[in-house]
């Protein structure tokens, strides 16, 4: 069943708001402690909760709104909650920015499983939004793998060796812009693959 058509900006705002809301909380919070059944947590880890119901929320609006919600979409929830929980149970910080790492490998390893048969699924899962030669579709494949193996690794160098601080701001919108830019510069560069419409006689 098709979805149905909603403001794209309305669409943003329910995609993006949640992680927004997850920044603007942990900037409000990051240097207080709370106190919840003898255990005390930290501004982060209390973030990284509150980000669950929020982004759980703004799903089931794009739910209610659209008729439907894209595996991408279902999986990284999720890892939030899995890793969100287990953040929370084991009161350690360590288990919400392992999730990063997590979400960028599984990606690299389902394209490039996709890849190892000869198969575009970039090509399967957009193709009707972005009509493009087989060909086009194996070499955007190919090199978004890389980039998400190379996030991941990022991801990892991140919370290593920076402050929390930091791995939320890079989090936030230095891995989201990186991999944006990424994209456009090669929507642009496999311009050539694209299809063109059918032209009128």
């Amino acid at each position: 069943m098709a979805g149905k058509s909603i403001n794209p900006i309305v669409k943003q705002v329910l995609e993006l708001g949640p992680t927004i809301a997850f920044f603007l909380i942990y900037l409000r919070i990051k240097d207080d402690s709370f106190m919840f059944a003898d255990t005390e947590y930290s501004g982060f880890i209390v973030s990284a909760v509150i980000f669950i119901p929020i982004l759980l929320a703004a799903m089931g609006a794009l739910w209610v709104l659209t008729g439907e919600l894209s595996k991408m979409q279902v999986f990284t929830a999720f890892m939030v909650i899995f890793f969100g929980g287990l953040t929370a149970w084991f009161n350690n910080e360590t288990f919400f920015k392992m999730k990063t790492t997590i979400v960028y490998g599984v990606f690299a390893v389902l394209l490039g499983g996709g890849l190892l048969r000869g198969r575009s699924l970039l090509a399967y899962v957009l193709g009707d939004a972005m009509p493009m030669r087989q060909e086009g579709w194996m070499i955007l494949t190919k090199r978004l793998t890389a980039a998400f193996v190379l996030l991941a690794v990022a991801n990892e160098a991140v919370w290593r060796t920076m402050s929390t601080d930091a791995w939320v701001k890079i989090e936030t919108f230095g891995f989201p812009i990186a991999l944006f830019a990424f994209l456009w510069v090669q929507i642009i560069a496999l311009q050539k693959y694209m299809d063109e419409p059918d032209q009128a006689d």
